[in-house]
């Protein structure tokens, strides 16, 4: 998702803005990755080796020659053509369908959209702006179901008329009104929407479902695990520290097998505005999530959002909630225990021993990979016996070794240097300050670790690394290969004899990302894999029924790569093992997002965020306004500016995806 710290904006704004927080002295996987590769070319003898055994195993290139024949792809499509327009695009032989925009009807009562005259009590009952994780929870066999949206952050230049940016220098926000932060805050957070599958393989949404929720940066929430009742939770509003209003930056996300939505908080930082009271406790701990940032305005009008006024209000927000789709009066649940930073989805899987693991990634640069583990078994008998499961477990950060071991590194209050000698009273306080206590035991400093996943079919772990372009000549290290690493890399993680509870795993990279053909990009694509096949910037990720790996990205530049941001299926087994193939771009402007295959595999819903977006690497590209963005779509209509919107895909004919 976007990693955008001041003003969770555009990628020239991340670039810009996010130097990243993390100033301690523990290696980068950087330094891991260089130090893996100097260590695997002394093995093999080349450079040449270690590049190509990066994407393929020689085992598996060898097996492919003496097979004699092309190895198959499991992916039975024909490859789309990489570029960059106003359109959207699928693979031939399958239809993308716009289900639900920006604007929509959620709730029975929800008023028509009009984009010029939006009220915030309007958009409470419509569908949210900028659409990112999508879950689905299938009812009666699966053709019908409820489709879980996040609502990520909003761009004002594209939502209102005639104000433009609003979080640059000279403006901050002058042109914003009180209703106009209403409805930004109102497009906030998450919906929930049935959805059916008609006879003629067509998907809608079923209105006036007793199912359809909008939640929003203004529900009521509760504050449950470790850190729920402490006084670093308690302002004037809540003296009790357990009830909160709203979640915010709401990016990736997870599924849970007893139906609950698990949705992250991530660049929290960017709401809040003024200045912490001077050598406060408080301000000194926030420096390390870089808040606050000033990314709104929304302390003009709420004083909860402004840290002189309620300088621990931001300790209530960079958790996991979790949320009960099939009770629309049910209260979300702010779940302490899986701690406090810049959440990038919240995946998990049940472990060999019955518990349930859940991967998450830190999205900023340099920040770092954690798992969580419940210490209760999950109840296969019912949804009840699980209702409070994720208030207790341990939380864990990753260590990434040279050798290609790593190690989680428990976040437990007392053990090591989690002491009060160090500032940490109590397991509240360890979770509050996630990052400063994982900087004490020697975490790996990440690439911008976003979406990580878990295969059930095979148990390997899929992390995604988007990029990093601040890492200097001197940071890389094994498992961070590159400076200057503008298009990321993937790695896997093998938990040892698939216990996704153990202390130790083993590491690998399965592809460094980017254009194959510029050797001075160093990606390690398979050699089959085509020119519209390689792709920077990996993001969300998705792993279907049959255990297939599919990538999303964020960040492709159309002046600088010549395409937009899309769906790539990717290859981790085999001889073609590293291999991608391209299925479906997205329009100018923006970022492919939530990818969500069905249980059946017969659909693919994806999530289309901020399309009409500028190309801000492009000179020559005019600044993206309501008026004048770089896309109508999907209306394209004069009188509609673009809308973020979750789009369904299809096979022509019915059948499985791909």
């Amino acid at each position: 998702m976007t990693d955008h710290l001041a003003n969770t904006r555009s990628r020239s704004a991340e670039l810009a803005d996010d130097i990243g927080a993390n100033d301690s002295a523990n290696t980068t996987i950087g330094d891991v990755i260089a130090a893996r590769l100097a260590r695997r070319d002394f093995l093999r003898g080349s450079l040449a080796a270690t590049v190509i055994g990066s994407a393929v195993s020689p085992l598996a290139m060898s097996a492919a020659r003496a097979q004699g024949t092309a190895p198959q792809s499991r992916f039975a499509f024909k490859e789309l053509a990489a570029g960059a327009d106003e359109q959207m695009h699928v693979a031939e032989g399958y239809d993308a369908q716009v289900l639900i925009r920006w604007g929509d009807k959620v709730t029975a009562d929800a008023p028509p959209f009009d984009p010029r005259a939006q009220t915030g009590a309007a958009q409470d009952k419509q569908f949210g702006y900028n659409n990112d994780f999508l879950g689905y929870f299938p009812i009666d066999g699966g053709r019908r179901g409820l489709l879980c949206v996040n609502h990520e952050y909003t761009n004002e230049e594209l939502m209102f008329p005639a104000i433009g940016r609003q979080d640059v220098k000279d403006v901050r926000f002058k042109g914003m009104t009180a209703e106009m932060i209403a409805v930004e805050m109102a497009a906030h957070a998450g919906s929930v929407i049935e959805v059916a599958r008609g006879a003629d393989g067509k998907w809608t949404v079923v209105e006036g479902s007793k199912y359809a929720r909008r939640i929003t940066a203004n529900t009521a929430m509760e504050i449950t695990g470790p850190a729920a009742g402490d006084a670093r939770m308690k302002t004037s509003a809540d003296p009790d520290g357990k009830r909160v209003l709203g979640m915010l930056n709401n990016c990736a996300g997870g599924v849970t097998p007893w139906g609950t939505w698990l949705n992250c908080e991530e660049n929290f930082n960017g709401y809040f505005s003024g200045a912490f009271p001077a050598d406060s406790a408080e301000g000194k701990s926030n420096k390390r999530y870089n808040l606050p940032s000033h990314g709104y305005d929304w302390g003009r009008h709420h004083a909860r959002f402004d840290v002189t006024k309620e300088p621990n209000e931001p300790n209530r927000f960079g958790w996991v909630v979790e949320i009960d789709p099939f009770d629309p009066a049910s209260t979300p649940k702010k779940r302490t225990a899986l701690g406090r930073f810049k959440h990038e989805g919240a995946a998990g899987i049940v472990n060999k021993d019955g518990r349930y693991a859940i991967y998450q990634g830190d999205d900023e640069r340099f920040d770092y990979v954690y798992r969580f583990v419940t210490e209760a078994k999950v109840d296969t008998t019912g949804r009840e016996g699980n209702r409070d499961i994720l208030d207790r477990g341990v939380l864990s950060v990753a260590r990434f070794d040279a050798d290609g071991s790593g190690v989680w590194m428990p976040l437990v209050h007392g053990q090591g240097k989690l002491t009060a000698e160090n500032g940490f009273r109590s397991q509240a306080d360890v979770v509050i300050e996630a990052r400063r206590a994982a900087d004490l035991l020697g975490a790996t400093k990440m690439d911008r670790p976003e979406d990580v996943e878990a295969n059930p079919k095979t148990n390997k772990v899929y992390v995604m690394l988007t990029n990093n372009v601040r890492r200097k000549a001197d940071q890389i290290d094994a498992a961070n290969p590159r400076a200057e690493n503008r298009f990321g890399h993937i790695l896997e993680i093998t938990p040892p004899d698939g216990d996704h509870a153990a202390a130790n795993f083993r590491w690998e990279i399965l592809v460094r990302c980017g254009d194959p053909s510029i050797a001075a990009v160093g990606a390690t694509f398979n050699p089959a894999t085509t020119k519209d096949g390689w792709f920077g910037m990996p993001d969300n990720c998705a792993i279907d029924a049959d255990g297939r790996l599919w990538i999303a990205t964020d960040g492709n530049s159309r002046s600088k790569t010549g395409r937009n941001d899309g769906l790539w299926a990717l290859e981790t087994e085999g001889p073609l093992r590293g291999a991608s193939k391209l299925f479906f771009t997205v329009p100018n402007g923006a970022e492919m997002c939530g990818p969500c295959p069905t249980p059946d595999g017969e659909t693919f819903f994806v999530a289309v965020q901020h399309p009409g977006e500028a190309d801000e690497d492009d000179p020559k590209a005019e600044p993206a306004t309501f008026e004048k963005p770089s896309t109508r779509w999907p209306d394209f209509r004069p009188d509609m500016p673009p809308r973020p919107s979750v789009v369904a895909i299809t096979r022509k004919g019915g059948g499985k995806i791909a």
